[in-house]
This record gives structure tokens, C-alpha cells and sequence, in this order.
């Protein structure tokens, strides 16, 4: 195992409160080589262990349990399902909104962080993208789901056909399918483009023939020249460009799916903004929640340090905040609107048949992420990891509230309870085997954090750029290159 950095996570006793903010984003004692040998061991050298296996395992076994539901569900209908007339939506969407949210902090942490030249970025936005890929998966498995007839799938798509079907584009559920689809292409060509360098690393790293066959196709003839550098960058920048917007558009368009529609609670103008946030907010969490095992297991501490985990945690905060604010507005505007039927909602809310989910979710979305204004608590690492999964449970409570209120409509005899069904958990959790069964597998044949980025960061880096006489048109083709 190659030599590493002796670093440490604590404080010393000594810092001041601008610890955190004056902090490096590497550890101090890495070159250039040191990075490139370490996260690249990972895939290359570094030989699959019992623990990977054991996890794998169950992960993949847990799909197999989303298999069957959706099998079963193929033959026997949507009926299997808990919904019903009042409830027409269920956990389909709940499930939807949720993954949703979560694929939008890598999107936020690679595109807008690399605007705004924010380099404490570099150590998680691998695998935050990558996050942001196997959510979009299992979030867009719903409501493909819930249409009862999947395999017409593509009638959402206007293609020219001979029975003059066309989507209605009044449909916010059609809106999804265009906003999702872009995301998802874009989040994946930005992964993509951001990985080639690392892949030629490995392709030239790699000791097996294989290895060095998938990864050199997989490169597209990457060398690292000064033309290569040139055309990368302008392609990356113009790729986190168009990027940007569609953290704030795809989560609007998914509010859109309640806002439009006519129903006490729904029909908000809050509700764009209001979903936004708590996609970031719920996103930043799920990185949380995936950055503090892995550092640990990978021994990435040096990489992952915590100025990046108090970063997110103050992200979190702030989003928090906000999502608490909506609910603050959503509160007061009911009874500010003299609508009896709001009033309703809001009392039925904190006092009805969900009203444990409702006080659950301000637990878990307003009180818990509190603790992160103490910069002792920001820089615990259990104490980050507990307030992330928290806060992803109170998010998935949150879209469930949301979608019970449909159960008391405007006339008492439409009203109706849901009740989820063994198939709807299994369909759930299936999802959840299968986002951590692609996250070991991205873990196991890619590198988890960028390598040539975290290069730049080393002072022997600084130092070459800065005497490096950039003649060649980039002033880091030299430095990444092997």
C-alpha cells in the first residue's frame, strides 16, 4: 500500500473561529503523484474486498426484490398498489419527487461551484455527479410505473405518428418528461466529459490487457496535449453553463406537477422556490450521507477533509432555513387567504388522520439541522452524518404530506385514507438496493474523485503555474497530464 500523508480531522485546540474558512482543501504533504497513486489504487491495484462483496450482495439481492415488485406489478396492474380515487397518486410520485430532489446537489456542486471558482468543489464532485445519475434512474422508474402501461411510454414523447396521438403539453406530467430527459442527458455528458482525463490515467496505469482496452475506449484517445487541454476546458465550461439553469428549472417543472392543479395546499405560487430549495437542501444531505463513509473506508480523509464537510453542512443550514421558511408561508398564507378550504388543509395537517407525519417532517427539516449553527457540531463527523440521514427522512415526510392531502377533498364523501402495501414498500426499497448497488459499482471501476483536479490543488502545482510559462495555450495541460 503506497505512503500516504499523515493528516488528522481535529482541530487543533488553538484554532480560532475562522478555522474551518482558512483550512486547505487537501491535506498539506501530497504532490502531484502521491494523488494520482492514491485515488487511482482504488480501482486499479487496490484488490476487491470482503466488505465491497458483502455489501454488493445485498444491495444486488434488494434489487432483485425491486425485480419482482415490478414483475408482479406488470402482470397483476397498478391495483397491487395502495392507491386509491382520493389518493390517485400514492408513493409513485412521493418516491419521484424525493429521488428527485437528491440528484440535484451534483448537479449544483459541479456546475455552479465550478463558476463561481470554488475549489474546496474538486473533492466531491465525482461522485456527487455520479449520485446525481443513479437518482434521475430510479426517480424516472415511477412514474413510468405509474402509468399502468409502461411499454407506451413513448406517446409522452411527440413523435410523428399515423393516429395523430400528441402529447398534451397542458399536462405539467408532460413537462417532466421533458425536463427530466434534458437533466439527465446533460448531468451525464457533464460526467462524462469531466472523467475522460482520469480514464486515460487508468488506461495507462492499468496492468491488466483488458483494463487497458475498456478504459483507451473509454478515453477516446485522450494524451493530454495542449489542443486536447484547450478544446476540454471551453467544452467544460460550456457544459457547467448549461448545466447551471437546470438546477433551478427541473425542480420548478416538478412543483409545477401540484401547483397547477386546483387543490387546497397546491394551487401556491411558493411552491417553484419552495421545491428548489428542499432539492438542494435533500440533495446536500445524501452527499453528506455518502461522503462521510467513504472518506472513512478509503482512507480519503486527506481529500474529504472537513472544511468540505463543513461547507455542505453550512449549505444544509441555509437550505433548511429556507425550506422552513416555506413552511412558515405556507401556514400563514392559508388563514391570510380567509379560504376556509386552506384553513382546512393546515389544521387537517397538524391535527388529522397524518398529522404524526407532519409534526415528524418539522422535526426532522427544522429542528434537527439547528445544531449545525455550533461550529463544534459542524465539525463532528457523526454528528453531520446522524442530521443528513435525518433530513433525508424528514424530506422523503415531507413529499408524503404533500400528497396525502389529497385524501380530504372539497366533498366529504370523495374523502379516503391511503395505506401503503407490501409492493409499494418493496418497490421503494428496491430503489434504494439499486441507487447503493450502482454507487459500489462507480465506487469499483472508476475513480470516486477527480484526479487531475485535485492535482491542481497540490503547491508543486502552484508553483509550476505560476513559472510554467503557458505557451502552449493552457496553464494546466502540463500538471494534469501523467
Amino acid at each position: 500500500m503506497e505512503d500516504r500523508p499523515q493528516h488528522s480531522d481535529e482541530p487543533s485546540k488553538g484554532d480560532g473561529p475562522a478555522h474551518a474558512e482558512s483550512a486547505p482543501v487537501i491535506a498539506p504533504g501530497y504532490t502531484i503523484g502521491s494523488i494520482t497513486d492514491q485515488i487511482s489504487s482504488i480501482v486499479l491495484t487496490r484488490p476487491t474486498s470482503r466488505g465491497w462483496w458483502i455489501g454488493f450482495g445485498i444491495a444486488f439481492l434488494i434489487v432483485m426484490v425491486l425485480h419482482a415488485a415490478i414483475a408482479y406489478l406488470l402482470v397483476k396492474g397498478v391495483g397491487i398498489w395502495g392507491i386509491n380515487v382520493p389518493v390517485a397518486w400514492g408513493f409513485a410520485i412521493v418516491n419521484f419527487v424525493w429521488w428527485i430532489g437528491i440528484g440535484h446537489a451534483g448537479t449544483l456542486i459541479s456546475a455552479i461551484l465550478l463558476l463561481l471558482h470554488q475549489e474546496w468543489r474538486t473533492s466531491i464532485n465525482r461522485f456527487a455527479e455520479a449520485m446525481t445519475l443513479f437518482a434521475v434512474a430510479c426517480a424516472g422508474l415511477f412514474p413510468l410505473l405509474h402509468m399502468g402501461r409502461p411499454w407506451f411510454f413513448y406517446w409522452l414523447i411527440p413523435y410523428p405518428n399515423t393516429m395523430g396521438l400528441w402529447p398534451q403539453f397542458r399536462s405539467p406530467l408532460v413537462w417532466d418528461v421533458f425536463a427530466v430527459a434534458t437533466y439527465f442527458t446533460v448531468s451525464l455528458l457533464f460526467w462524462y466529459v469531466g472523467l475522460i482525463p482520469d480514464l486515460a490515467t487508468l488506461r495507462d496505469r492499468s496492468q491488466s490487457r483488458v483494463g487497458r482496452v475498456i478504459y483507451g475506449i473509454l478515453a477516446m484517445g485522450w494524451r493530454g496535449s495542449a489542443r486536447h487541454w484547450h478544446r476540454y476546458e471551453v467544452a467544460y465550461l460550456l457544459m457547467a453553463g448549461l448545466a447551471t439553469p437546470l438546477v433551478v428549472s427541473v425542480h420548478t417543472v416538478v412543483s409545477f406537477d401540484f401547483a397547477i392543479a386546483i387543490v387546497p395546499g397546491w394551487h401556491s405560487t411558493i411552491f417553484p422556490p419552495y421545491f428548489v430549495a428542499g432539492a438542494i437542501f435533500s440533495g446536500f444531505a445524501m452527499v453528506l450521507t455518502l461522503a462521510i463513509p467513504i472518506r472513512a473506508i478509503y482512507g480519503l480523509e486527506g481529500f474529504i477533509t472537513l472544511r468540505h464537510l463543513e461547507n455542505m453542512a453550512k449549505i444544509l443550514l441555509v437550505t433548511g432555513l429556507c425550506v422552513a421558511y416555506g413552511y412558515l408561508m405556507e401556514a400563514f398564507m392559508a388563514f391570510y387567504s380567509a379560504s376556509k378550504y386552506e384553513q382546512f388543509l393546515a389544521l387537517n395537517r397538524a391535527f388529522g388522520p397524518y398529522a404524526p407525519f407532519y409534526w415528524a417532517l418539522l422535526v426532522c427539516n427544522v429542528l434537527t439541522p439547528q445544531v449545525l449553527w455550533f461550529r463544534r457540531w459542524r465539525q463532528n463527523v457523526g454528528i453531520l452524518f446522524i442530521v443528513a440521514i435525518v433530513v433525508n427522512i424528514g424530506m422523503w415526510l415531507e413529499r408524503f404530506v404533500i400528497v396525502m392531502s389529497l385524501h380530504r377533498d372539497y366533498m366529504p364523501s370523495a374523502w379516503g385514507m391511503y395505506s401503503p402495501t407490501v409492493w409499494d414498500w418493496a418497490t421503494f426499497i428496491g430503489t434504494l438496493g439499486l441507487f447503493v448497488a450502482l454507487l459500489f459499482l462507480f465506487i469499483r471501476f472508476l475513480p470516486v474523485i477527480s484526479i487531475f483536479e485535485m492535482r491542481t490543488l497540490v503547491p508543486e502545482a502552484q508553483v509550476r503555474e505560476e513559472h510554467g510559462a503557458t505557451e502552449a495555450g493552457s496553464v494546466t495541460g502540463e500538471l494534469r497530464t501523467t
